[in-house]
């Protein structure tokens, strides 16, 4: 007896075509156009969830530098000096003390400093 596909077939169609709703012009219409484009799509998802984090690092890394040279210090300057003071938080957190309230963040930079000038 043969194999009709008929149904497998119309399923997995609407899943990809579901996948290419939103496409412009017959990306989202044409099964053999939108299997193409939801590849790649599925392709540059997969990528910039990794280069997500690497962006994400050199923002939290330029805001820091901006906000520590307001200080009166850089921001390898300032991360060695937290280091030295034995002061734990990350980039991410210090960034956004930065950007939320820059008393406190001043205060970090003078006991970042602090550690420098300590330690040298």
């Amino acid at each position: 007896m043969r194999v009709k596909r008929g149904v497998a077939s119309r399923r997995s169609h609407k899943r990809l075509l579901k996948a290419a709703e939103g496409f412009r012009g017959r990306r989202k219409n044409c099964f053999k156009l939108a299997k193409r484009s939801v590849e790649r799509a599925l392709k540059y998802a997969y990528r910039d969830r990794r280069q997500k984090k690497r962006q994400m690092r050199a923002l939290w890394i330029v805001r820091l530098n901006a906000a520590a040279r307001m200080s009166g210090i850089n921001y390898s300057g300032l991360i060695e000096g937290l280091r030295r003071a034995e002061i734990g938080l990350d980039r991410k957190v210090l960034a956004d003390i930065a950007v939320r309230d820059p008393a406190t963040f001043a205060v970090l930079a003078q006991r970042a400093q602090a550690g420098l000038n300590l330690s040298a």
